[in-house]
């Protein structure tokens, strides 16, 4: 299969302009010194429809021939994707049909149907949605815009990799989401000739390590709900399989605590949102720390597309994980001033109790006795201890609660 070329990138970028978003690429002090490298981000969560995706999509439906038009497009996409297509397909006065998985976030599906597509749901996963985009094909005659298989969305997702090493040419590394294997396929083809040494870093969750399956000859096996569904992919592109063979250096698969860790992190030390598959360049860079230490790292953020229970979930989640937030349970006995009590020895340390609970009614705690559940903000570790030790100096009985993911 005759790969892609610099001059393609070029030109689709030539043909994007104006069409696009020119997002930066911008380095994180908070990240750098955090993770122990110059960490810089290509924040492709301010593109249209907040991802990358609008690059591929518009290039390749700038392709369609006006009886094309006429039929209207159709795809299958996890979110980003569908909003790209459904997004372009109004500008250029089109259908679009958008098959997503049933466990899509919310916000993914009513943000494509804002955009005027109209959505089907079914299925797991990316590669279960295909049976029913070729029915509507046989169907209607809709054409498809594949999210990843198709040489002009490669080309469009490359302009990415054009952008970041325009603005910072000397970077030493990138770190890159893998789904279908369009983002990095074009990045990494441009990026190895501008600079042939770069190293072309790849990141998979570990729940869809499928591109890293497929190089090493093993049979894929994933699945599973991820944090990270906008890279939950089985089968990668047959091209972008040949052009990581070609250009990919390596491949990092990262688990779905350093996938919160990472999205938390974007929001407290650089104040930008990133869905899971947006954040997996840093969860990638935090589980590898020696690996980066020291080197001029680029990472796409590649989609800020997330739900906002989910993200108030996942910051709450982290903040429990690092000892911010806290759930103790005390025992006391019941009678007048024990809460009085609890809230003083709390309040004299600093402490701020987000939501208290006391619970005499139940079963299981005998009649004469109570047990309080306090959420507590903090101010790490050691905050915790000086409550813990100023409890107990006044007889009270406390234990933690694990509120931490797991």
């Amino acid at each position: 299969m005759t790969l892609p070329t610099a001059d393609d990138i070029n030109n689709a970028a030539r043909e994007l302009e104006g069409l696009v978003i020119r997002t930066p690429t911008l380095i994180s002090p908070l990240l750098s010194q955090t993770l122990g490298c110059s960490v810089h981000l290509k924040l492709e969560n301010m593109q249209h429809t907040s991802s990358f995706k609008a690059r591929g999509a518009a290039l390749a439906m700038m392709q369609l021939s006006a009886e094309q038009k006429q039929r209207g497009v159709v795809t299958m996409s996890a979110g980003n994707h569908a909003q790209a297509v459904a997004f372009r397909a109004r500008q250029m006065g089109m259908s679009s049909t958008i098959v997503m998985p049933e466990q899509t976030p919310f916000a993914k599906v009513e943000r494509t149907r804002f955009f005027g597509g109209k959505v089907i749901q079914t299925g797991r996963n990316l590669n279960e949605c295909e049976q029913t985009v070729a029915d509507i094909v046989s169907e209607t005659g809709a054409v498809i815009i594949h999210p990843y298989d198709n040489w002009h969305v490669l080309c469009g997702q490359g302009t990415v990799g054009l952008e970041m090493l325009t603005d910072v040419p000397d970077l030493d590394c990138l770190v890159i989401p893998i789904g279908g294997g369009g983002l990095i396929g074009g990045i990494a083809t441009i990026a190895k000739h501008l600079n042939p040494n770069i190293e072309i870093i790849g990141v998979e969750a570990e729940l869809y390590a499928s591109m890293t399956q497929i190089l090493a000859g093993q049979p894929v096996s994933c699945g599973g709900e991820t944090l990270a569904e906008g890279i939950a992919v089985k089968t990668p592109g047959a091209l972008n399989v040949d052009v990581a063979r070609a250009h990919v250096d390596d491949i990092i698969q990262v688990s779905e605590a350093a996938l919160e860790w990472a999205v938390g992190a974007l929001v407290e030390q650089q104040r930008v949102v990133a869905e899971g598959a947006g954040a997996a360049g840093i969860a990638a860079i935090h589980s590898q720390k020696d690996r980066f230490a020291g080197r001029k790292v680029g990472v796409v953020i590649c989609g800020g597309n997330i739900d906002t229970r989910l993200l108030s979930s996942i910051l709450n989640r982290n903040m429990f994980s690092d000892g911010r937030m806290v759930k103790i349970r005390i025992d006391i006995s019941d009678e007048p001033g024990m809460l009085a009590s609890i809230t003083d020895a709390i309040g004299s340390c600093g402490g701020n109790i987000v939501e208290i609970y006391h619970q005499r009614m139940f079963h299981t705690v005998p009649a004469k006795l109570a047990k309080i559940d306090a959420v507590i903000d903090t101010r790490g570790q050691e905050h915790v201890n000086q409550i813990l030790k100023a409890l107990a100096s006044r007889g009270f009985t406390v234990c933690v609660m694990d509120e931490s993911p797991t």
